[in-house]
């Protein structure tokens, strides 16, 4: 047998030997990491939201007799028309808004759209059940836009319609989809039109997320 034969010989033999540990290897060796988006909504709607809420308690709205002053409300928030992976960006783009308030007691009721940002507080720390939401938007309502003078009992003077509207609310996520919010609202005309008491309104809301 030839020098180089053996040579081929032990380099067959070395090679079946270290097959099998690099085949081990390779099973063991944990799988790349991908790329994966983000959860989207299985509807254009992202949120819908039923509440409450007591109809500006220092107004005239707020304090006349023998009239309930409880409002009933819902709306619904739209999927966010761009996602972004990060986190910090993503609290710039706002949902889409819509929803109405039918005062139970005869007073103001009205309808807004808009948009809504929610912000997460302290995410990492409280695990991401804790939110700050903002409104911004119009509302149109039934209540009194006469002169002040001829402003009926129990009606604020709102002056005209649509007003602008202004909300916040303070939330925390029970599970998944289902989250609590104490809530705060005002409506007013800025200065555009005579008259501005608007209303300031508030309550509680539930929100079931898709």
């Amino acid at each position: 047998m030839t020098a180089t034969f053996r040579a081929l010989l032990a380099g067959l033999a070395t090679a079946s030997a270290l097959a099998p540990a690099s085949a081990a290897d390779l099973r063991s060796a944990p799988a790349p990491s991908y790329y994966a988006p983000p959860v989207q909504p299985l509807s254009i709607v992202s949120e819908i939201r039923i509440g409450g809420a007591v109809q500006d308690p220092g107004s005239a709205e707020g304090k006349a007799r023998g009239f309930s002053k409880e409002n009933i409300n819902g709306e619904i928030l739209f999927a966010k028309p761009i996602v972004f992976q990060d986190s910090f960006w993503q609290a710039f783009i706002p949902r889409a808004t819509i929803g109405g308030s039918y005062n139970t007691g005869g007073r103001t009721s009205y309808a807004y759209l808009g948009a809504t940002w929610t912000i997460e507080v302290f995410p990492e720390t409280l695990g991401r059940k804790v939110f700050i939401d903002g409104f911004f938007g119009g509302a149109a309502h039934n209540g009194y836009t006469g002169p002040k003078a001829g402003t009926p009992y129990g009606f604020n003077t709102l002056g005209c319609s649509p007003l602008f509207r202004e909300a916040a609310a303070l939330g925390y996520r029970l599970t998944e989809h289902w989250s609590i919010m104490a809530t705060v609202e005002h409506m007013s005309n800025a200065g555009l039109c005579a008259n501005n008491r608007g209303l300031t309104n508030y309550g509680g809301k539930i929100g079931y997320t898709f």
